[in-house]
């Protein structure tokens, strides 16, 4: 017999309901329930403990959850009074099955949320309900039927995602009446002809009764029987061009054989075929939906002729030659100074490991070229520059775009002068086939050669030049030159005259292209060159140094703290900006120098002169950034100084920062800002800014692929470009991101890029030339969204250098605390501990023998806790 359940109630309640209002009894014989349950009140904790949660573990349809009568004990031993059960606690002990029943009550029919079943009996009846009675069913009927008994379904979760997805109503139906007017009920409906080839323009409009624009909408769907079928007349408020055709319009068989036989029609189909089939042709080509007029204007700079802004980069042109660049690689681009659409690169051979392997093979002698490329001609090469050997940098000479200097991979430096060539070049006389003159120089002189190519002027001795490849080269600005010791002095002809050279033998040499005063030459040496004029043709600009061009003076990089030099791969100098008062001139005879120097003059008459006569440039910054094959960034000086014996060598580079893991393959100064140097090697790329010597203040963090080349942007200060070895593009803009680019193109070219250049055509229009490893080169037109600055760009830029540069300084301080707040806690320790007495040898033995003994103890007494102990022979035999 289970207890009564006033006594249950009461103690629930008065259990439960401490400090307030208690049930009236009219209440509690209100609520009545039958002896055999008892109303509950879970806590959440105890739902979650028993596996109960309302409307998650039990829920409307599966209400019922059986509870092991042990762990209800449990819980009464642990929580004891305050466990929800304690009420129930004498009923528990006394029950006599294994599991008790509790109910979820979702109605609250019992005024609580669950309720516990108190006797098995009453348990069997709510689990298992009596069925309505059934009319029996013959044995045989149940036979003949075949049917075998339905499996009991399995719940693998599905109902649930079927309940959600289901329709159900949350709301009451609404209801609508329309109505018409009562004096439209049958009027008379007239429909009238019209004419379908009048047209009535409708300006397209937006709706300003649908602006939301919905995204995604997530819903359930349910086939339902149509329940009804209602139509609608509406009024339309927005007039539309609509009409209906409701019978055929066709040609009758006369008309359709009029035409078939109409001289006209075959007249104009022959004379527009080859027309459309040109037009077709000139499509591949070019744009011919290119709109020149609206290009004239503002709107033709904001969009393409698609009418979408272009915001990466977009393919403008391409370049190759299988004749010269065929197993070939590209080591150097640059643009020409002065004409439109002229650019040029250097070859230079791939080694391949097969021949490199194979001792045997026989060596085939290439001729090395630099080779010119123009837009009003993409197939065919302009220009071709005979070189010595492989070229692996160039540049054009920044006084007079016609001279052009060139560093061999034997070290060598080559000078060229292109000025019979400029016309052709520029294609000043288009459709006219150019004629060679007699400074064209072609060891294959053929009819079938078309090419212009020219022999360099002057190569340096071989004995004086690099022990190792050329791999940049640079002219001096013309706003200065250097004697002998590396002084800078004034530059009285405001023309370059001097290069700057580096090489992996880990030296600079610095060049002067005038002609000495010491030079002489024999009546031999002169009738040999005449000779050489007359029969190759070369020009004699150079014809002082060919072959004794000499450096003028060296400057070698010695490591900072161990022996041996540091190997150059780059280096970048400091534009000086010419100051009268820097060279102690007046401004009356500057003025006269630079009117002057308008006219550049025959670099042939230019002498060196005297360094007696040359004012030294006062506040001149003789320092330069030099990046090695090692990963390494030097900042050095390139003055000579005297050392203890009095002689002149280099000095020791400033600094020393391995910032790269790999090959520096850029050193480039901002256009913007003369103080910010970029660097490039391996898998970053660093900005570096001078005078701060803690390091660079920003790094790139590492990247999958290797970074092969990288430029400033042109126009924007905050924007450069970097070139992968996978043959992707990243554009990376300091204002918007610093640790990821701005964009990355992938896919540019299927090979490394070797070198990218920038160029300004115009106002509103920049390329981007890129090379690959293939011999390959491609023009990419910069978008306006590249290329056009924000406002107050460059002083945004310069702002944010300053706080990368107090960051990197706050950065070495706080190493700095960190360091010395390190020693002086060792210090510390070292003066807080006491001195601890030097122990002889015996006494170690002696203390290492008891720890050994106490180690043997401790692990006797775990195998013999494990019962793995087998006591050693020894022992057994005492």
């Amino acid at each position: 017999m289970p207890p009564k359940r006033s006594k249950s109630v009461t103690s629930s309640a008065g259990s439960k309901k401490k400090g307030k209002n208690t049930e009236s009894p009219a209440q509690g014989e209100k609520l009545g329930h039958p002896d055999d349950i008892l109303p509950m009140v879970l806590t959440s904790a105890t739902q979650e403990l028993f596996g109960c949660r309302a409307d998650e573990d039990v829920t409307g349809e599966s209400p019922y959850k059986l509870l092991e009568k042990d762990d209800i004990i449990q819980d009464l031993k642990t929580r004891a009074a305050v466990s929800d059960f304690s009420p129930a606690k004498q009923i528990v002990l006394d029950y006599p099955e294994d599991e008790l029943l509790l109910v979820f009550d979702r109605d609250f029919t019992y005024d609580q949320l669950f309720y516990l079943v108190l006797t098995p009996e009453a348990k069997d009846r709510i689990l298992n309900p009596p069925q309505p009675e059934t009319p029996e069913v013959c044995e045989n009927e149940v036979h003949k039927t075949g049917r075998s008994e339905p499996k009991p379904w399995i719940s693998l979760g599905s109902e649930q995602e079927i309940d959600e997805e289901s329709f159900k109503e949350s709301r009451e139906k609404l209801w609508y009446k329309f109505s018409r007017v009562r004096r439209k009920f049958g009027a008379p409906v007239c429909f009238s002809e019209s004419n379908i080839d009048a047209y009535m323009e409708c300006v397209p409009f937006q709706d300003s009764r649908f602006r939301i624009k919905q995204m995604q909408r997530d819903f359930g769907m349910q086939a339902v029987p149509r329940m009804q079928s209602s139509s609608s007349q509406t009024q339309w408020k927005f007039k539309r061009n609509i009409f209906t055709q409701y019978a055929p319009r066709e040609l009758s068989d006369g008309d359709k054989e009029n035409i078939h036989q109409c001289e006209n029609l075959k007249h104009f189909c022959n004379s527009v075929t080859p027309r459309v089939l040109k037009a077709l042709q000139q499509e591949e080509i070019m744009n011919v939906f290119f709109d020149d007029w609206k290009a004239l204007g503002t709107a033709g700079d904001d969009a393409d002729w698609l009418g979408k802004i272009s915001e990466g980069l977009m393919l403008y042109q391409a370049f190759t030659d299988q004749k010269y660049t065929k197993d070939k690689k590209i080591s150097s681009v640059n643009w020409h100074p002065t004409i439109y659409g002229v650019l040029a690169v250097a070859l230079t051979e791939k080694k391949k490991e097969e021949e490199a392997m194979d001792e045997s093979s026989v060596f085939e002698v290439r001729a090395s070229h630099i080779v010119f490329y123009s837009f009003s001609d993409p197939s065919n090469p302009q220009l071709l520059l005979e070189c010595p050997d492989d070229i692996y940098a160039f540049e054009f000479c920044p006084s007079d775009p016609n001279i052009i200097v060139g560093g061999c991979v034997n070290g060598q430096v080559v000078l060229w002068d292109i000025s019979a060539h400029v016309i052709h070049l520029q294609g000043t006389q288009p459709g006219k086939k150019y004629s060679l003159n007699a400074d064209t120089f072609d060891l294959n002189d053929n009819k079938e050669n078309k090419t212009p190519v020219v022999r360099y002027c002057a190569v340096s001795a071989l004995e004086s030049s690099h022990k190792a490849p050329i791999t940049d080269v640079q002219w001096l600005p013309p706003t200065f030159e250097v004697t002998k010791l590396g002084l800078p002095v004034e530059n009285k002809n405001n023309v370059s005259v001097q290069v700057v050279t580096c090489s992996p033998d880990c030296a600079l040499m610095f060049w002067d292209v005038r002609v000495t005063k010491l030079l002489s030459q024999s009546g031999s040496d002169r009738k040999q060159n005449a000779d050489q004029k007359t029969s190759y043709g070369v020009p004699e600009t150079f014809k002082h140094l060919d072959r004794t061009w000499k450096p003028l003076f060296k400057v070698s990089l010695p490591k900072i703290d161990t022996g041996g030099e540091y190997a150059p791969l780059k280096f970048s100098l400091e534009l000086y900006t010419c100051n009268a008062n820097n060279t102690g001139r007046t401004k009356e005879e500057a003025n006269e120098n630079d009117d002057g120097s308008k006219v550049v003059p025959d670099y042939s008459q230019l002498r060196v002169p005297s360094s007696k006569t040359l004012a030294t440039l006062e506040d001149f910054n003789t320092r330069l950034y030099i990046g090695t094959e090692d990963g390494e960034i030097i900042y050095t000086d390139w003055k000579l100084v005297k050392d203890d014996s009095g002689r002149q060598q280099s000095a020791k580079p400033l600094h020393c920062f391995r910032t790269h893991h790999w090959l520096v393959n850029t050193v480039q100064r901002s256009p913007f800002f003369k103080d910010i140097i970029l660097t490039m090697g391996s898998w970053n790329f660093a900005i570096w800014k001078e005078g701060v010597m803690e390091g660079p203040i920003v790094t790139s963090p590492s990247s999958e692929q290797v970074c092969t080349a990288g430029c400033w942007s042109l126009s924007r200060p905050a924007v450069f470009f970097i070139g992968k070895d996978d043959g992707s593009i990243e554009v990376w803009n300091l204002l918007e991101k610093t640790g990821e680019p701005l964009q990355v193109h992938a896919h540019i070219t299927d090979a490394k890029i070797t070198c990218i250049k920038p160029w300004i055509a115009s106002s509103k229009q920049h390329f981007l030339a890129v090379t690959d490893d293939l011999g390959m080169v491609r023009v990419l037109e910069i978008p306006k969204t590249l290329y056009a600055p924000f406002k107050s760009e460059t002083l945004s830029v310069k702002k944010y250098f300053k706080l990368e540069e107090d960051r990197l300084k706050d950065l070495m301080k706080r190493d700095e605390l960190w360091a010395k707040q390190k020693k002086e806690a060792e210090k510390l320790k070292k003066k807080m501990d006491p001195v601890k007495p030097v122990k002889s040898l015996t006494e170690n033995d002696e203390e290492n023998m008891k720890e050994y003994n106490v180690h043997l103890e401790q692990e006797e007494s775990v195998l013999k806790g494990l019962g793995l102990w087998t006591a050693p022979a020894d022992m057994e035999d005492t």
